[in-house]
């Protein structure tokens, strides 16, 4: 299986509020409200940071979950937010663009 790399996408507004993160697509002014959980993965889709190794190292590492529930779990995230235009998924690094 080939890595998965996400990145954020820079058209939706984004917000910490009371320990969750509020984001905003720009796509479809669809509000999403994301769990501590989905909060780390959030943060860290660098697009240069594979998708198993960001849940490796900001969930494993944080809650305690096995690797492979976690990575599946992640990957359905990844899969909702991406239909929403919230994030980028690639099989390739992704470069940000200015």
């Amino acid at each position: 299986m080939s890595p998965v790399y996400i990145a954020r996408v820079k058209e939706v507004a984004a917000r910490s509020i009371g320990g969750e993160m509020m984001i905003m697509s720009a796509r479809d002014s669809m509000l999403f409200s994301l769990n501590e959980t989905a909060t780390a993965i959030w943060q860290a889709a660098d697009g240069a940071t594979p998708l198993a190794e960001i849940v490796q190292r900001s969930v494993c590492a944080r809650f305690e979950v096995d690797a492979a529930t976690a990575l599946r779990d992640a990957e359905e995230l990844v899969e909702g937010l991406a239909q929403h235009g919230i994030l980028k998924v690639s099989n390739l690094p992704i470069e940000e663009t200015p």
